[in-house]
């Protein structure tokens, strides 16, 4: 099986299964000399874990995060980063139904006809419990980019038909975790959890959309051809479980516009340029143009629900199918922590890759 390592010069390879003993990964690529906080490490894994509140699932996994390699005295040798976490309250006689099974848009069609052979307790590395490994590698470049004085922020800002009419700069984004549901706007956040909270009860899922935004990025990250940074960017969001889009700037809305309604005019200001609008997005052709980079990632309705679906048994058998076990009725509040880790993860790895851009 290919494409288990993200990146050029900052390489995440991942490996391990929802169901297995341990999930964990190797991170390369980090200079040496680096401060690692583990502690911050695990603040970001408590923020993904299952089990935080009435509207994501019920599992119970502590993620605590193992480091075996690659930080000594609590600084970056330069060597890869090994780690690991250990899957403790996987409940795999929930899924004994699925062995002969292909769940409604879910990968066991898929994955059974690519490599035939599956294993069928919580999607196997098809889980979204693989992205329990990346937060820590992001974890790891937010602190790498704090050096830097980079910070990223994502937030939930529409479920389903629920959604905020603020804009990022009217937001306070240090209450993000005050919300339940990762909404920094309270009365749209408390509307959102009523709806998640009914569709629970209902046993159906609902989506949305994540919005970021990475400030104090410098001019000059990305590349012009094929490593353009909001490629890499759409990469990474729509790598993640569940992702349907990933728009930045003003994203599809552009096309409603012309040129002369969108085009970022520059101006000087204390002998630094800044643009007087951000339609782009904080990046042009590929790179990054020092104003704040946003952009929104559609997250769909978690195709895991306890309605009464038709589907195909793995010998092609009409059958009426329920899903059991412990499911997220709305992915989108621990898909923030994750959003926001591998939006870390591209920015430090084009950080690396544009030391060498000058003379």
């Amino acid at each position: 099986m290919s494409g288990n390592t993200f990146g050029h010069i900052l390489q995440l390879t991942t490996f391990g299964e929802s169901h297995g003993p341990a999930i964990g990964g190797i991170l390369a690529g980090l200079p040496s000399g680096m401060v690692i906080r583990q502690d911050k490490v695990q603040e970001e894994l408590n923020r993904r874990r299952p089990g935080q509140s009435i509207i994501t699932t019920e599992r119970k996994e502590e993620d605590k995060v193992q480091f075996l390699s690659g930080i000594f005295e609590e600084k970056s040798t330069g060597a890869p980063i090994g780690f690991m976490i250990h899957n403790k309250d996987h409940q795999s006689k929930d899924y004994d139904q699925l062995q002969h099974i292909f769940r409604p848009s879910h990968a066991d069609y898929t994955y059974q006809t690519k490599y035939g052979n599956r294993d069928h307790r919580g999607s196997g590395r098809a889980s979204a419990r693989e992205t329990a490994n990346w937060v820590v590698a992001g974890a790891i470049a937010k602190q790498f980019l704090a050096i830097q004085s980079i910070s990223i922020y994502a937030y939930v800002s529409q479920v389903a038909n629920i959604k905020t009419s603020k804009k990022p700069n009217e937001l306070d984004l240090s209450t993000i975790d005050h919300s339940m549901v990762r909404c920094p706007d309270k009365e749209v956040s408390d509307q959102m959890i009523a709806l998640i909270t009914s569709a629970k009860e209902e046993g159906d899922s609902l989506g949305g959309i994540i919005t970021c935004i990475i400030q104090n990025v410098p001019v000059g990250l990305g590349e012009p051809v094929f490593n353009k940074l909001h490629a890499d960017l759409g990469h990474a969001m729509l790598s993640i479980n569940a992702v349907k889009g990933f728009e930045y700037g003003l994203g599809f809305d552009e096309v409603t516009k012309k040129g002369s309604e969108v085009n970022d005019e520059f101006y000087e200001k204390d002998g630094k340029v800044f643009t007087k609008t951000n339609y782009s997005g904080g990046i042009q052709g590929g790179i990054s143009n020092g104003m704040n980079i946003e952009f929104r990632i559609a997250f769909k309705p978690i195709s895991t629900i306890k309605k009464t679906q038709r589907t195909l048994s793995t010998d092609h058998d009409s059958i009426l199918f329920e899903a059991e076990g412990r499911h997220d009725p709305c992915v989108l509040p621990r898909a923030v922590p994750i959003v926001e880790a591998m939006a870390a993860l591209v920015i430090a790895d084009h950080s690396l890759m544009n030391r060498n851009s000058q003379l």
